[in-house]
């Protein structure tokens, strides 16, 4: 994504400025965030660990090979898919806004007339787009920014929103899915031996079983929630701090279905894919990007 700020100054080039939030020279998007950091490895940890009981208690052991096959499949193309998304919305820039463009010569460059204004962050120098705020954890100003989730150590905003969706859409999913599959297994075990349902002793098994179904549970309410929020967000055109703050439509309200083209582009399957952005072109005061 190549966009330019009042200096003229190509976004994607290397910041100094930015080094908290920036990896590998610049090319990534990246927030040295502790806590962000913890709640992103716990997460990639608890995917593995349903993995590993769905795989080795579960559909291994089973003795129906089409059932487990087939589980196998929509499981594991499943969790990819959430994994994938959540690496897109972590180390996708969410839509930052330069640190340090509200020089003077900058301010001139944008050619305004006479009694027009434009907002200026004070904690970090620079000429705000409108619907942007300022994240303390990122420390930069981020367009759109809905709000920061630790769990993918990034503010959800303009330009990664359609990742962090399909990620909650795909977790919320497979937690579903691993609570049937767990059901099942109980199910199973209490028909037969304990002994003979899973390679693994029924004490160990039971645990793992309660500890999955749990995980998964818990997953399942949080994501569903979370995708609600930004489906709903998306929908009204209204971020999670606009609607926190009350604050008053200034932009052009579009239509229902414009606003979910906006982040998610024209329908196809690409709409499911993290491996895709939208391909729409937008304009914002002194800032203009394509997506």
């Amino acid at each position: 994504m190549d966009y330019y700020d009042g200096t003229f100054r190509r976004r994607g080039a290397w910041d100094p400025d930015q080094q908290h939030n920036r990896c590998c020279n610049g090319r990534l998007w990246f927030v040295r965030d502790v806590c962000g950091i913890i709640c992103a490895i716990l997460t990639w940890l608890l995917i593995l660990y349903a993995e590993f009981v769905v795989m080795t208690v579960i559909l291994i052991p089973s003795p129906y090979p089409i059932y487990s096959y087939i589980n196998m499949v929509i499981f594991n193309v499943l969790a990819f898919l959430a994994i994938s998304s959540h690496l897109r919305t972590m180390f996708t820039d969410p839509g930052s806004v330069p640190k340090g463009n509200a020089s003077d010569k900058a301010i001139q460059q944008m050619g305004l007339r006479e009694g027009e204004v434009f907002f200026k962050c004070a904690k970090c120098c620079s000429i705000k787009p409108d619907r942007a705020h300022h994240c303390s954890v990122c420390r930069v100003c981020v367009r759109k920014m809905d709000h920061h989730c630790p769990w993918v150590n990034s503010c959800i905003g303009e330009n990664n929103q359609k990742f962090f969706v399909l990620f909650t859409l795909y977790i919320a999913i497979i937690s579903a899915h691993a609570i049937f599959l767990t059901v099942n297994q109980f199910a199973h075990c209490i028909r037969t031996e304990w002994r003979n349902c899973s390679t693994y002793s029924p004490p160990a098994t039971v645990i793992f079983l309660l500890f999955l179904t749990f995980e998964a549970l818990l997953f399942a309410v949080f994501t569903m929630i979370m995708l609600g929020t930004q489906l709903n967000a998306i929908w009204n055109d209204e971020t999670g701090i606009e609607q926190l703050k009350k604050e008053e439509a200034r932009w052009v309200k579009r239509s229902r279905w414009k606003n979910i083209q906006i982040v998610f582009g024209r329908f196809s399957l690409a709409w499911f894919s993290p491996f895709t952005r939208p391909m729409i072109k937008t304009k914002h005061e002194n800032y203009y990007y394509s997506v």
